[in-house]
């Protein structure tokens, strides 16, 4: 190879591969040196996949759209056969060992990525920062006493130190769009239903989660989603096929998009200095992009969406321990999983069915108010998060207090979880860096199926700011 692939993103290491330029092989071998010199400081790649991956590089096909990118899987939903799966939790260790791939990783494969391991990933994915217990701290590389981010942290951490170009992704309350924000990356959350779940779940938690990747580029996002989107039979949730591929929708023309946006909160907090800095810089970008930008704010109840989210994520890791309970054969002691998620799942199981029912109900009402934004408008733009990246041990359960965490996250990250919550698509764009030099995300939610507005917008914003070649001081 010729080319620092450092800099290369995954839609360029293909177009290397087809012409001839690199082989999978080589780009594979070069992808592990990276990891190898930056993963003891940053604790990202929790299982290496090495000798794995340099056998699926050799028979990987030449004419796949992403042919021999190296890639990472996080630890966490997406099964691979013979691999074991954590999430992050000491009650899983090496004993759940799929026996075949789920739908989301075949795709993966089909598209011609190379898995070179698993990513970190907090306890079930519970916090939105990725401290696990059984793997320690994983550390942002802008800043190594600072959190990732959660729940994709380890993906997020590898892919902005340029161990990878792309990693896998996933999203239940803003797990790909808030450690986007932290590390400085593209993270876009599709539309419920556009990426299946298959063979094992259906919906997780009534329809939060949702899978992608995170990336430097915009347009390795829109590549992997034009290659994993689908549904497969079964699913609960269909939803139209875009007009066109995504991946053409990045530079191409951008009409005047009408841009509602907030420093505020849902519940009328204002945001951190930095965050409303961030929004002043990108509202005059978007008016000199000829873009039409107001302050305006969906109506609707923050407090009934916070109460339903709430009841829907304690309800959802009593089922997790279920669910593994099931598979392993064996319920979970106290000691074999963290305080909180032991909390959050006695909460849980105190829900009863008929309210879950009712949280169902209420944030579908309250949906409908937020749909109702985009009827007069294209985009809400938000920061991503009310303040920068937490420092590490901040989101850490006191002994006298194990739930502290939670109400740390409603402040930290207030935004994300109404696009789960609603289903719509949302993306955050790395297009501010405080005086500090940490990366601030910007937070655009659209409505049902807009992610072809996003993916222009987010191509517009790209070009005209560029973010791709800035490295932060931990980089391979």
């Amino acid at each position: 190879m010729t080319e620092d692939v450092r800099m290369v993103d995954a839609v360029g290491m293909a177009q290397l591969v087809r012409r001839g330029d690199a082989t999978p092989l080589e780009l594979v071998t070069d992808a592990i040196a990276r990891i190898e010199r930056i993963n003891p400081i940053l604790n990202a790649v929790t299982r290496p996949l090495f000798d794995e991956a340099r056998r699926a590089a050799a028979a990987v096909p030449r004419d796949a759209p992403l042919a021999g990118v190296p890639f990472l899987l996080k630890d966490l939903i997406a099964e691979q056969a013979g691999v074991p799966l954590t999430e992050g939790s000491d009650y899983l260790g090496n004993e759940l060992v799929p026996e075949r791939d789920s739908e989301l990783v075949t795709r993966f494969r089909r598209a011609g990525l190379v898995v070179l391991g698993a990513t970190s990933t907090p306890e079930f994915g519970i916090l939105c920062t990725t401290e696990p217990r059984r793997f320690g701290a994983c550390h942002n590389p802008w800043d190594i006493g600072r959190s990732t981010g959660g729940s994709s942290g380890g993906s997020a951490a590898a892919v902005a130190s340029r161990m990878v170009a792309a990693a896998h992704a996933n999203d239940g309350g803003g797990s790909i769009r808030i450690p986007a924000s932290c590390c400085g990356l593209f993270g876009l959350k599709p539309t419920r239903g556009r990426i299946s779940l298959a063979p094992v779940y259906g919906d997780v938690f009534t329809g939060l989660v949702t899978e992608h990747v995170v990336t430097v580029s915009v347009r390795d996002s829109a590549a992997i989603l034009d290659a994993i989107a689908g549904a497969a039979p079964g699913d609960p949730f269909i939803i139209a096929p875009p007009e066109r591929p995504y991946f053409a929708e990045v530079g191409g023309p951008c009409r005047p998009l009408r841009i509602g946006f907030s420093t505020r909160t849902p519940s009328g907090r204002q945001v951190h200095g930095d965050c409303v800095d961030a929004i002043r810089r990108t509202v005059e970008l978007l008016e000199e992009l000829d873009h039409e930008v107001e302050e305006a704010v969906p109506s609707f109840d923050a407090a009934a969406m916070g109460r339903a989210f709430a009841l829907l994520w304690s309800a959802g890791v009593a089922w997790t321990l279920d669910h593994w309970g099931r598979r392993l054969g064996r319920n979970p002691r106290e000691a074999d999983v963290e305080p909180l998620t032991w909390e959050l799942a006695a909460r849980g199981r105190a829900v009863s069915a008929a309210e879950y029912l009712m949280a169902v109900e209420d944030l579908q009402s309250e949906s409908r108010m937020i749909a109702a934004f985009f009827e007069s408008r294209d985009l809400w733009l938000t920061p991503t998060l009310a303040e920068p990246p937490l420092r590490l041990g901040e989101l850490t359960s006191p002994e006298d207090d194990v739930s502290a965490p939670v109400r740390r996250m409603g402040r930290f990250s207030p935004f994300t979880h109404l696009a789960n919550l609603t289903g719509l698509p949302a993306m955050s764009v790395p297009l501010h860096w405080n005086s500090e030099g940490i990366p601030i995300g910007l937070h655009f939610m659209g409505a049902m199926g807009a992610e072809g507005t996003l993916f222009r917008l987010a191509g517009q914003l790209e070009q005209a700011c560029p973010w791709v070649g800035r490295l932060p001081p931990v980089h391979a």
